[in-house]
């Protein structure tokens, strides 16, 4: 279990969240043909979603 500094024990949220990401890019590297993970396949698997400014150029 991961706690935070000063709570009461309890599992962090956030670190357990961050603990699977890091899983699921762990699954995703290990079947994939090339050597690394492109940026765009790290962003397909963290399912990073392009903001409105971002996708529009500006």
């Amino acid at each position: 279990m991961v706690s935070r500094r000063g709570s009461s024990g309890g599992p962090d949220p956030v670190a357990l969240i961050e603990i699977d990401l890091y899983g699921d890019l762990m699954i995703a590297a290990s079947s994939a043909d090339e050597d690394r993970l492109s940026p765009d396949r790290i962003d397909e698997v963290l399912r990073v979603v392009p903001r409105v400014s971002d996708a529009e150029g500006g």
